[in-house]
């Protein structure tokens, strides 16, 4: 039998799929993929040898990700303030004017 050729990129996606879901086994990947169970485990830990993958317990995030969350939570919680800030004087507005009334 003859052995076929795998790009790297499929490499790389079949080594992300397995790592992405940890309930699943090389058997169930490597079924959905029509590649060798043995294959498919060979690619896993050549990739984590080589450090291109991160661990299926540990995913790291690209920092760029991180700071843009960052500098989206900051915004939200600043929103969260000046809403607040409304909430507070159109309360206090409700009470003074509530306490003007002379029925």
């Amino acid at each position: 039998m003859a052995m076929k050729a795998y790009s790297a990129e499929f490499k790389a996606d079949a080594v992300a799929l397995y790592l992405s879901d940890p309930a699943r086994t090389y058997a169930s990947v490597a079924e959905d993929l029509g590649v060798n169970r043995e294959t498919l485990r060979l690619w896993v830990q050549q990739a984590r040898a080589a450090g291109t993958t991160p661990t299926a317990a540990a995913p790291a995030r690209p920092a760029a990700a991180e700071v843009a969350l960052e500098q989206e939570n900051k915004q939200l919680q600043a929103r969260i303030r000046e809403l607040k800030t409304e909430r507070d004087i159109l309360r206090r507005a409700a009470e003074y004017f509530a306490g003007e009334t002379n029925w």
